[in-house]
């Protein structure tokens, strides 16, 4: 795709340079034998020209419709998030006692474990990079292969997975928090309509509602608020080279990704790929090598990258995205800004006080004990 520097509207200055004077290279004269060598002078770095308020606004527009499709996030309550944040953080949700959402998905460490695989029951590897838990409300569904719907839908899979967390079923689950008095409490607290508090579906419930508050305002929002210093040239530069060589077909919406799914090797045929992608979960030959897009939010802190973990460093996942979904050879100038774009997304963590891991209650006799087998 031709670069069209016009589009956006952008005047885009050079990062600043450092401007010198210059040294005699001659004596000192000899009347002025006292006299000090002219000192370099650092001058100021140039500031990144203020883009067309138009331009910005059309721009915007790429980063803020939700994805199409998806049903209207519940309304959470405070005691929700709470009990969620302790469950998020509950080993005892898996059959050794040993594994918790935390384990693979560190909420001080962007939401992944930056393993290509994550260790589960019995130090067991899946076959997918465990994805970022940070801002995945905004995506149209979960998992590499979309099989959840929802992040309700999500929660509840990893604990009766057996190479997760291995719980034998729900009733395990719930026995477990049912055997805790704490536990028993703030689900009441939580869920007090209806009939019994403590069940698979509220633990999923307020998980999620917890999840929903794991977002990552970035340097790229404020920018897009107005805030045009926010970036430097060089991050407008990649910026603009994010629009125009299309990366924002695919990685747009408020999670710039998340909002849609694509197939790996859409101009040139993946190498190696062995995994089915969206099609294990719609038996759909059509959605065979489909994965659901994933958000480029805080990547610079979430590799390895894609479903198998398989590319290390961002250059090279860069360069890998051009060639296979672009069909394009991006120059060394190119990449190095669009990654410099790509840090401009790394966001604020919530406060200590939402994601770290808080007191949990003891268990009691009824509590079922550690299983290894």
């Amino acid at each position: 795709m031709t670069r069209n520097r016009l589009l956006l509207g952008f005047t885009l200055s050079a990062l600043g340079a450092l401007a010198g004077c210059e040294r005699s290279s001659g004596a000192a004269p000899e009347a002025k034998p006292s006299a000090p060598a002219p000192v370099a002078v650092e001058a100021p770095a140039a500031k990144p020209a203020v883009p067309d308020a138009d331009a910005v606004a059309k721009l915007a527009a790429h980063f803020f419709q939700a994805p199409r499709n998806q049903a209207p996030l519940p309304t959470d309550t405070e005691a929700q998030v709470a009990l969620g944040r302790m469950l998020f953080h509950e080993p005892r949700l898996s059959k050794n006692h040993d594994v918790s959402c935390n384990s693979c998905h560190g909420l001080t460490t962007f939401g992944v474990d930056n393993k290509a695989l994550s260790d589960g029951h019995k130090g067991q590897k899946g076959t997918r990079n465990s994805p970022t838990v940070y801002n995945a409300a905004h995506h149209i569904a979960q998992f590499w292969d979309g099989r959840a719907a929802t992040l309700e839908a999500q929660a509840e899979g990893p604990m009766m997975n057996p190479v997760e967390m291995a719980m034998p079923d729900a009733k395990r689950v719930e026995a477990t928090l049912s055997s805790i008095p704490e536990y028993a409490t703030r689900f009441r607290a939580a869920f007090p309509k209806g009939g019994k508090p403590v069940t698979l579906a509220n633990a999923a419930r307020a998980l999620a509602a917890f999840e929903r508050t794991l977002t990552t305002p970035s340097r790229f929002d404020r920018f897009l608020a107005g805030e045009h210093s926010a970036l430097s040239a060089q991050e407008q530069r990649g910026l603009e080279a994010f629009v125009t060589t299309g990366c924002t077909t695919c990685h747009n919406g408020p999670a710039v990704g998340g909002a849609s799914f694509q197939k790996l090797g859409l101009v040139e045929a993946y190498p190696a790929l062995t995994d089915a992608g969206r099609f294990d979960a719609t038996k759909n030959e059509d959605d065979r090598g489909y994965f659901r897009v994933p958000t480029l939010r805080n990547v610079e802190m979430t590799g390895p990258y894609l479903h198998d973990g398989s590319v290390r460093d961002l250059p090279t996942m860069v360069r890998l995205m051009g060639r296979y979904q672009l069909g394009r050879t991006l120059k060394d100038g190119e990449v190095d800004d669009l990654v410099a774009f790509l840090k401009s997304l790394t966001g604020e963590l919530p406060p200590a006080e939402r994601i770290s891991a808080p007191p949990l209650p003891p268990s009691t006799k009824r509590t079922p004990k550690p299983d290894p087998s």
